[in-house]
């Protein structure tokens, strides 16, 4: 059986899957003050649909998972999912990314259920500041959960910071520190205004990557491979889109994530949306059904058919991606789409 080619010879072999709409924090970047209209339970997909999918899709060459939200701890049933994921042959990476708020009472169970890593949002070091960001989250909370995943081995641990001008372009050089004392990934990402998510923000909040990288080479950082344990693509290699530097003496790594970049040339994902949607790119409307062939009974081949077919339609860039959703007026906001 041939794996996952798209049009342009990329090999997907990774899949991002939102577990869930719901969210304990109300970051300012990613939706409204008074949230997103949820999903109907019978709408969202269960834990076991989301398990075939991914058993379905490692027949095809999908190696690695990452679980998402909407955020993945509030899922009822995530740490039989993890434990699932990890029974498949051929996933021998599941990872997952979280706002961190409940990641320390997690860590330990996450870990023996079979995740291996994780990425934790945190774009500020300053509590009052992490209260106005996320509207009501607790930053001692988060600063745990990253102790927590380190202490029982959820590694590398990354941290994903969205710079943004006039709220946190100060703290750049307080994250980038962190990684002296610390295994861990901090990676700054160019904030990219989205079209649902209800925000005030707009082009004037975009600080370039290429200034935030011009800072960190200021401090002294030289370039390195990626030090990461396991890769986002097939084993063996790096399809993941940050570039990487590292502080003398310093115990991580930082990096640096923008579409500016040309990251979608190696893209090799797909998305899940929790109601059971396949997403061929982040910044596309386009989309394929799952949840009604599988609640209808299909058989294993089809569902496989229906995978090829996003993989088929997946665009050479985000750019043209966005373009088109942009000129349909369909675009999903980003804490529907997992990120």
């Amino acid at each position: 059986m041939t794996g996952l080619i798209d049009a342009f010879g990329r090999e997907i072999t990774y899949l991002r899957v939102s577990v869930t709409d719901k969210c304990n924090l109300r970051c300012i970047y990613c939706m409204p003050e008074e949230g997103v209209p949820p999903k109907s339970h019978s709408d969202i997909l269960r834990i076991e649909e989301f398990a075939r999918i991914a058993r379905i899709a490692s027949q095809l060459g999908i190696t690695h998972v990452r679980l998402t939200g909407g955020e993945p701890l509030v899922r009822k049933g995530i740490l039989t999912l993890v434990h699932l994921l990890s029974e498949i042959p051929g996933i021998y990476d599941i990872s997952m990314t979280t706002n961190g708020m409940l990641l320390a009472g997690f860590a330990s169970h996450l870990r023996k259920s079979g995740l291996n890593r994780v990425n934790v949002s945190l774009d500020t070091l300053k509590p009052e500041r992490f209260k106005e960001i996320t509207r009501c989250g607790d930053l001692d909370q988060v600063l745990d959960g990253l102790k927590a995943a380190e202490d029982v081995g959820l590694s590398p641990v990354r941290i994903n910071t969205v710079v943004l001008n006039g709220v946190n372009r100060d703290e750049v050089k307080d994250l980038a520190m962190l990684t002296l004392d610390h295994p861990w990934a901090v990676r700054f990402i160019e904030f990219m205004p989205f079209w649902d998510n209800g925000w005030r923000f707009g082009d004037s909040y975009v600080t370039p990557i290429s200034e935030i990288r011009e800072e960190i080479v200021l401090l002294g950082a030289y370039p390195v491979e990626s030090d990461e344990k396991c890769s986002e693509g097939k084993k063996g290699t790096e399809s993941g889109p940050a570039g990487y530097m590292k502080l003398p003496g310093a115990r991580g790594s930082i990096g640096f994530i923008s579409m500016k970049d040309h990251i979608c040339s190696g893209c090799n994902r797909l998305r899940l949306t929790a109601d059971g949607f396949l997403l061929p790119c982040l910044l596309s409307d386009i989309s394929v059904d799952l949840r009604t062939p599988l609640r209808e009974g299909a058989a294993d081949d089809v569902i496989e058919e229906l995978i090829r077919k996003a993989a088929s339609l997946k665009p050479e860039s985000g750019y043209a991606a966005k373009a088109m959703a942009s000129s349909a007026g369909n675009n999903l906001s980003l804490s529907k789409i997992g990120g």
